[in-house]
């Protein structure tokens, strides 16, 4: 059988070499590219899958070409496989966080998850740097999106102490199939289903410790997936970090609007901007008939935004297509288009409302 002759160059799209050559999955997954079969490869291309990952290009496409050429997965050595990272206690080169951004509601069940998924999902498909800092302790849903189980990696710092003189724990982040970084309380055990029975302080202890003793890539954003209420955790991020704006999520119904507005309330006595409203569970649209249901009343989205004075970045319909996907731990599947306009509109709202330009160290000298 002769060679199939796909072109192989850095510019190559991912998802278009996979359709003309099935063994490049293989090779990416050798190469823990597992955005292969996520819906970003898409719109990425080798070189920017290897930049997202943390891995030089070179030893990618030298494998892609042997795997063309022989039609199996060439070894590949530990070291080309192996992203990037700041050495820990290297504190010369910090991590830099260009925007910070937390999703909350002040209400629980609307979706604030989920929506930071497909915030983050929408921003990895315009090849951004994207890291999600999962301060629900109590109740984190983050690591389930996206499939994750495997426990953080926690080594000792060779070079800072706490203030009983044991070396500082350094956390290094979970990493998604599309090169999302994550790091959440459901990755500190085997267990997922491990119970977080910690008090107010100790929640907002680890929120800091999330942000301050991780080993985060220099991103271009970090979403902070928030927990219902306005107290401990949401404040300790609100008033700790130097954010961009918040991102609000409602749902339409008055009781939830309600304390949105409460959540809304709390950021502007804080003077921090409200990027933006999104409405989850908006809708309903029948597969058969594409009759258009509001099945929890109609939308208050416009005004929950006309009270926190941001625009409405999507009013995101009840789809059993992104339940499935989300149960499933895959989230990055999804090819919805509204992904892509939330992080439009997100990054059109960010431009209104610039900060200094300066960026968020996360780890202090040592």
């Amino acid at each position: 059988m002769p060679p199939i002759e796909a072109e192989i160059t850095p510019q190559t799209n991912i998802k278009e070499l996979v359709a003309q050559l099935p063994v490049a999955a293989g090779v990416m997954n050798a190469f823990g590219l597992g955005c292969s079969g996520c819906g970003v490869s898409k719109y990425e291309t080798v070189e920017e899958g290897a930049r997202a990952h943390g891995l030089r290009i070179e030893p990618i496409l030298a494998a892609l070409r042997t795997a063309r050429a022989t039609g199996s997965v060439p070894p590949i050595a530990d070291e080309d496989r192996r992203p990037a990272r700041r050495a820990p206690g290297n504190f010369t080169g910090l991590a830099k966080i260009a925007h910070t951004v937390p999703i909350m509601s002040g209400k629980g069940g609307v979706g604030k998850s989920l929506v930071t998924a497909m915030i983050a999902i929408g921003l990895r498909r315009r090849h951004y740097r994207v890291g999600i800092l999962d301060a629900d302790i109590t109740g984190p849903s983050i690591p389930k999106l996206f499939g994750l189980r495997e426990p953080l990696a926690i080594a000792p710092d060779p070079v800072k102490t706490t203030a009983q003189g044991r070396p500082q724990p350094l956390i290094t982040p979970a990493v998604s199939r599309s090169a999302i970084e994550i790091v959440s309380s459901n990755l500190l055990s085997d267990d997922e289903d491990t119970a977080m029975i910690w008090r107010g302080p100790i929640v907002a202890g680890v929120i800091r410790q999330f942000y301050e003793q991780v080993l985060w890539s220099e991103l271009d954003f970090l979403l902070v997936d928030l927990p219902p209420g306005t107290s401990d955790a949401p404040l300790t991020v609100l008033q700790s970090l130097s954010i961009d704006g918040v991102v609000l999520v409602t749902m339409p119904q008055a009781l939830a609007t309600m304390i949105v507005r409460k959540a809304a309330n709390l950021i502007h006595q804080l003077k921090k901007p409200i990027l933006g409203v999104v409405e989850n569970m908006s809708y309903f649209v029948a597969g058969d008939t594409g009759a258009r249901y509001e099945i929890f009343g109609p939308s208050y989205a416009q005004r929950v935004a006309e009270l926190a004075h941001a625009p409405v970045l999507a009013r995101i319909p009840i789809d059993p297509a992104k339940a499935t996907l989300a149960d499933e731990g895959r989230i990055e599947q999804l090819d919805d288009p509204i992904c892509n306009d939330l992080a439009e509109r997100l990054l059109a709202s960010i431009a209104a409302h610039p900060k200094p330009k300066e960026t968020i160290s996360l780890v202090e000298k040592g």
